[in-house]
């Protein structure tokens, strides 16, 4: 199940310690930056393979490598968090040693692109062994990550046989639903015993469960620096589109209005961008993750997963806005544009709302984001970087709406997450009961 940050199915009971605040846990390493450097390398050349070439087939093929490379990104995110420490060599050794072999499949991602993945597949390999190295290296007493490093073993045999077998993609598919089973799922203590039904819970019984701390202390991860860590992640793809909206801008004259309509249009863009993240998601993920004690399931739902395709949408906008400025821009360059940030803000969940919203709610949910995507269509009425306008200004005004909507959630969690929830219940109760009636 995937949480949002303004869809909440909430719970009458939930048996949870609030604590005292927000969770105040270790910072985001200098080693876990540098890292992050060849990372933005790296989905640099999956953003350029689109532009290279603008079809919706190859904008396929780069949500497969960016897939690959974000749950090799995680590997190390949660690695870190659970028992990496900047005092320990050992800790930090590990994570440099994972540069090398994500640097070259960055520098390969080109061939992967045109059919030939072999290099790419063996140094995602090569990766996942030092991964599988890294949790058997000794760590604290009490954590035992053997199961993490077995999975990893069979990850990176599978990618290395992908190297030198047709199929690659299914044998990639397999290594990557292993890793998103293991890593992060690992308290188990919402799985049905014989003889229980199967029917599927409610909603209100699954955030019972995503509320409630590990069973095992060492499998909690700690909600700051996961925030952080990937709030960081999401700054370096914001800065994709802004290198692409500036490098754009340098190859047109100074004298050029369209010079300054793009370079206003796209910063404007990417700001509204940041703040639809920034000023309320990250927070409510951040109190929601504390608030469960580190939950590895909560922590999964809101950011393995919740993050993919907002993460994967800066990517798609970033080559459209790119495309959208060339001199002869592609069709495609709006659609990707456009598709992108209606993907960002389904997955911000930008517009919905507390609870159980009424059926225009929804309605009108479902209309916004169908606009967003039709916003393309004017591109064969107007320039591009016209298009680039509108689609800006339209961030702006989602911006200004999600800020609105999300202002009750945030000042709730923040005073009181457990009766925030109850109340929004009750009323969601009072709403249903004379149907019921």
């Amino acid at each position: 199940m995937t949480a949002g940050p303004g869809r909440i199915a909430v719970v009458t009971e939930v048996d949870v310690d609030t604590g005292g605040g927000p969770a105040h846990g270790k910072r985001v390493g200098w080693v876990e930056l540098y890292f992050d450097l060849v990372f933005v390398f790296a989905v640099g050349q999956v953003a350029h393979g689109i532009v290279a070439d603008p079809h919706w087939m190859r904008a396929a093929t780069a949500l497969g490598l960016f897939a690959t490379l974000w749950w090799t990104w995680i590997g190390f995110a949660v690695l870190y968090n659970r028992r990496g420490d900047d005092s320990r060599a050992a800790d930090r050794l590990f994570v440099l040693a994972g540069t090398i072999p994500c640097g070259i499949a960055a520098t390969q991602a080109h061939h992967a692109f045109d059919g030939h993945p072999a290099v790419f597949a063996a140094a995602m390999a090569g990766v996942r062994l030092i991964l599988a190295a890294a949790h058997r290296w000794p760590a604290r007493p009490g954590l035992d990550q053997s199961r993490i490093s077995w999975g990893y073993l069979v990850s990176a045999a599978l990618f290395g046989v992908s190297a030198v077998v047709p199929h690659t993609w299914a044998l990639w598919v397999f290594a990557l639903l292993g890793e998103a089973g293991f890593l992060l799922l690992g308290d188990r203590r919402g799985r049905r015993h014989r003889g229980e039904s199967r029917e599927r819970p409610s909603p209100a019984a699954q955030w019972r469960v995503l509320l409630k701390s590990p069973r095992d202390p060492n499998l909690a991860v700690d909600s700051a620096h996961l925030a952080e860590r990937f709030g960081l992640f999401m700054i370096l793809l914001l800065g994709e589109l802004v290198i692409t909206v500036g490098t754009a801008a340098l190859e047109r004259p100074a004298d050029d209005v369209t010079y300054w309509a793009s370079l206003i249009a796209g910063l404007v863009m990417a700001g509204a961008l940041w703040w639809l993240y920034f000023s309320s998601a990250a927070r409510i993920y951040e109190r929601l993750l504390d608030l469960s004690g580190g939950n590895p399931s909560l922590a999964y739902s809101l950011y393995a997963v919740g993050h993919f395709f907002p993460a994967f949408a800066l990517l798609l906008i970033a080559a459209g806005v790119n495309l959208s400025l060339h001199e002869s821009p592609p069709q495609a360059a709006a659609w990707f544009t456009t598709v992108g940030l209606t993907m960002y803000l389904a997955g911000t969940r930008v517009f919905s709302v507390p609870g159980r919203p009424r059926w225009y709610a929804s309605v009108a949910r479902i209309a916004a984001l169908a606009a967003t995507v039709c916003l393309a269509f004017l591109s064969r009425v107007l320039p591009a970087p016209a298009v680039i306008s509108v689609i800006a200004v339209w961030a702006v005004l989602t911006t200004v709406v999600a800020a609105g909507i999300r202002h009750r959630t945030l000042d709730g969690l923040g005073d009181d997450p457990v009766a925030f929830l109850r109340g929004i219940e009750e009323e969601r109760r009072r709403r249903t009961r004379p149907s019921e009636s």
